[in-house]
């Protein structure tokens, strides 16, 4: 008799669940069924009422029917949440479609970043590893470790902004090439972006600007192949006609030492407004790594050697866009960033 109560309640309760088609009615069939006073849970506490011999066959018929109601539930709760989020997500959907209101206009990376990025982009198809390393730096990496004199005028004041005696804003990438000297064992083959300070302000020259320095590190390179890298450089980055030469210069990091100069992309060396009429643009400054350089790296002067070159980001950026004023760069005109989206 008390088999058929509990196969009756179970049926019944079955066929709510089927019926239900929301939430809430489901929470009312768990509380009718399952809940303190529910049709299943008051069974159960009949069980007192039965035999000592007959209370385990009992208990076991609701606990059995009390599982399959739980889990039939829970499937079904499943199914409905499932259900409703489909729902939602179809109603939540956005059409990427949309055109633009009329007169907005989209933003655009500053000609700067432009070239920043696509200068990496070249030595990193070239197989360098790109560093970065602190803007505020010791004089120690930024002039001493690069074999500059203590009686060197960039030291000065008046060309290097100091923090403290010992502290500096660095007025070179090159600091990194120490750091990665210094942490690394040869062969390296880097590229170390970045923002450096001199207290310049002109046409040609600010106080903060970018530099992209290069370093190589091995047992064969030369001054051939500071060349070769330099030419592929500047037929990827201006033209595939771009020229390269070398005159000779002095930096103390690097001997011997030399200044690129690359053929007018305007005129194509033929002389004009842009290369002064000379057919040539001087671009960076590079050089064989100098042995005291690699000494105090701690790397054997005698079993490698290195090639270093740097180019200045709004220096590039000026060549290949014609531009004659640096501070047109920075003074964020929109006529002169919308040409360049």
């Amino acid at each position: 008799m008390l088999k058929a109560k509990i196969d009756g309640i179970q049926e019944a309760c079955l066929l709510e669940i089927n019926n239900a088609s929301d939430l809430q009615q489901i929470n009312a069939i768990k509380i009718k069924y399952l809940g303190r006073n529910g049709e299943i849970t008051a069974v159960l506490k009949s069980i007192k009422e039965a035999s000592v011999a007959e209370r385990p066959q009992i208990g076991k018929w609701v606990n059995d029917a009390q599982k399959l109601v739980e889990g039939i539930i829970a499937d079904k709760e499943n199914s409905i949440q499932e259900i409703l989020k489909q729902k939602r997500t179809e109603e939540e959907t956005l059409d990427v479609t949309l055109s633009l209101p009329q007169g907005r206009s989209i933003g655009a990376l500053n000609p700067l970043t432009l070239i920043k990025n696509d200068i990496t982009d070249i030595f990193i198809r070239m197989g360098f590893e790109v560093k970065d390393g602190p803007e505020i730096e010791f004089e120690y990496y930024n002039f001493t470790a690069l074999n500059i004199p203590k009686d060197h005028p960039s030291r000065n004041n008046s060309d290097t902004f100091y923090i403290s005696d010992n502290l500096l804003l660095r007025t070179q990438t090159s600091a990194v090439q120490v750091h990665v000297m210094k942490s690394q064992r040869p062969p390296i083959r880097i590229i170390c972006p970045g923002k450096v300070y001199r207290p310049d302000d002109d046409a040609t020259h600010s106080p903060m600007f970018q530099q992209i320095e290069g370093l190589v590190v091995d047992t064969t390179v030369t001054l051939r192949d500071l060349k070769s890298i330099l030419e592929e450089f500047a037929r990827l980055f201006f033209s595939e006609t771009t020229k390269v030469r070398f005159r000779p210069s002095y930096f103390p990091f690097t001997e011997p030492s030399v200044e690129v100069d690359l053929s007018c992309n305007k005129c194509g060396g033929a002389g004009c407004n842009l290369c002064k009429s000379t057919g040539w643009i001087e671009l960076l400054g590079a050089g064989v790594v100098h042995p005291n350089v690699l000494e105090e790296c701690g790397i054997d002067s005698s079993k490698y050697k290195g090639i270093a070159f740097g180019i200045g980001v709004e220096r590039a950026a000026m060549i290949k866009y014609g531009i004659h004023d640096m501070r047109l760069l920075f003074d964020n005109d929109i006529r002169i960033l919308k040409q360049f989206k």
